[in-house]
């Protein structure tokens, strides 16, 4: 696929919007991971907004912790047909539920850790050490 060189990115210029590497994003290209990547006529990557999105779409998959190969099996189903697009649906939904099952825990862990703090705090204020705790 080759792309107008004015509507679209370069690499460099991708990577400083999105905080990934260049190495980062050959790499996710190469996995498989962004299929919408166009080339100039000498080789070079150009990214239109539709790649852009999508990169930006899968860092956000990656960061929320979907492996590599959930992503790759997103990816392969293309945007095709309405089969594919309840498939991809049901990807992201799934992914949604792991995140709120996720963020549960992380309330929680983060609920131990304050009332691990307040009493650190309140040991502090009366000039306590660990050990004297009851």
């Amino acid at each position: 696929m080759t792309t107008s060189v004015t509507s679209a990115l370069g690499i460099r210029e991708v990577s400083e919007l999105t905080g990934l590497t260049p190495d980062t994003l050959r790499w996710y290209e190469r996995e498989g991971l962004i299929p919408l990547v166009g080339r100039t006529s000498d080789g070079r990557r150009r990214y239109g907004p539709g790649a852009v999105r999508f990169v930006r779409l899968v860092q956000a998959l990656r960061r929320t912790g979907m492996p590599v190969a959930e992503v790759r099996q997103f990816v392969a189903l293309g945007p095709g047909t309405p089969e594919h697009s309840r498939q991809r649906l049901r990807i992201l939904q799934d992914q949604e539920q792991r995140l709120h099952r996720q963020r549960a825990e992380l309330d929680d862990d983060l609920r131990v850790m304050r009332n691990k703090m307040a009493d650190f705090e309140d040991l502090i204020a009366r000039g306590r050490n660990c050990e004297d705790e009851d």
